[in-house]
């Protein structure tokens, strides 16, 4: 497969690719990801091969706005609405009850964890393509990329499309959330902390 690189504003070709089941590479505000259209089942399973990502691995959906949830989740817990409207687009990822309609190959349980990247150029594919399944793009187990020449390094050959974006902050993964209880529970710590959290539900 010939990888190609184009610019992070050549929307349509990403767009041509995805409609195919094509993957596509693209910044974020953290590092490069790897993405397909969140409903394709057999474009999101092609993520797992591309990277040799362990298939048991549930990978997470960027969307473009906070009404965006709508499109992925049922029974949106009321702390979820009120963390999206706080904190997206931001280093913050939120556990959702999925819709039926997402394949299993996003999630094999009934949450799903959804967030909105804070990077321009992500978020006007994610407006135009709609939700997608996103994981970081590179090998499993390697370092994640945060130029399009890092990610061309390791899945060249492996998917059709890299958008570059110039170079991305990297830094640590953003916090992780589970909503469904009374109270907030840190799944894995980022950049938002629990107080701030908390303080968003006072």
């Amino acid at each position: 497969m010939k990888t190609e690189i184009l610019s992070a504003g050549e929307i349509q070709a990403a767009l041509n690719v995805l409609q195919n089941g094509g993957l596509v590479a693209f910044p974020t505000d953290t590092v490069y990801g790897l993405g397909a259209l969140a409903f394709d089942d057999a474009a999101i399973k092609s993520i797992y091969a591309a990277k040799n990502r362990p298939v048991e691995k549930a990978i997470p959906i960027l969307v473009a706005e906070p009404s965006d949830l709508e499109k992925v989740a049922d029974s949106i817990p009321h702390m979820a609405r009120i963390f999206a409207a706080r904190f997206f687009p931001g280093p913050l990822t939120i556990t959702v009850p999925k819709k039926d309609t997402l394949p299993q190959s996003v999630s094999a349980t009934p949450i799903v964890a959804v967030r909105i990247p804070d990077n321009a150029h992500a978020r006007a594919l994610l407006r135009a393509a709609g939700p997608m399944a996103v994981t970081s793009a590179n090998i499993s187990g390697q370092a994640s990329p945060v130029t399009a020449q890092e990610v061309y390094d390791q899945l060249g050959g492996r998917i059709p499309l890299i958008l570059d974006g110039g170079k991305t902050r990297g830094g640590i993964p953003s916090t992780l959330v589970d909503c469904a209880g009374e109270t907030p529970v840190i799944l894995r710590e980022g950049p938002i902390t629990l107080d701030q959290l908390l303080a968003a539900l006072a």
